[in-house]
């Protein structure tokens, strides 16, 4: 399977997809993987202009280990599996749902995806690409700035965390 870029996955126009769920979601993840971003509901909308949402079919791959990608997912709805093999050639394997993140990992290193995702079930995600976040960074540092604290909670306790470390795309 090969890995999906978001323009390619199942998307409606982009009105069809409501930011104030994903503010919910998130709000409401008390796990570990939880993306905590206290945000006013405007500052979502602004957030949304820059992320583009779609849908991921269940078994779809949305990104492949080893590829150069830095995009960052956030989970509005269902689950993402998250596998990869080590060196003795085990699969390892993590689950991430519905308010959180993949993809902090590569985000943060500009290095190759470290491990590969893919989705449980139907699941409705939220992109955001280096490229848009640079032009949040640039007109909304207030919101690039509590992005960031966001994604670096979330890498520090996987981090922390031994068997959540795969999750660390």
């Amino acid at each position: 399977m090969n890995a999906i870029a978001p323009s390619l996955a199942s998307q409606s126009s982009q009105s069809a997809f409501d930011v104030s769920v994903l503010a919910r979601v998130i709000a409401s993840n008390q796990s570990l993987d939880a993306l905590h971003m206290p945000l006013p509901m405007a500052q979502w909308t602004t957030l949304a202009q820059y992320m583009q949402a779609f849908t991921l079919p269940a078994g779809q791959v949305l990104m492949q280990q080893g590829a150069h990608d830095r995009s960052i997912y956030l989970i509005e709805s269902g689950a993402l599996s998250v596998h990869f093999e080590d060196g003795r050639q085990r699969l390892r394997l993590a689950i991430v749902s519905a308010g959180s993140v993949v993809g902090e990992g590569a985000f943060f290193s500009h290095q190759p995806r470290s491990a590969t995702v893919q989705a449980s079930g139907d699941c409705t995600l939220w992109c955001l690409t280096p490229m848009r976040f640079t032009e949040l960074t640039n007109r909304h540092p207030g919101i690039a700035l509590v992005l960031v604290q966001a994604l670096g909670g979330v890498l520090a306790r996987r981090g922390l965390n031994k068997p959540k470390r795969t999750a660390i795309t």
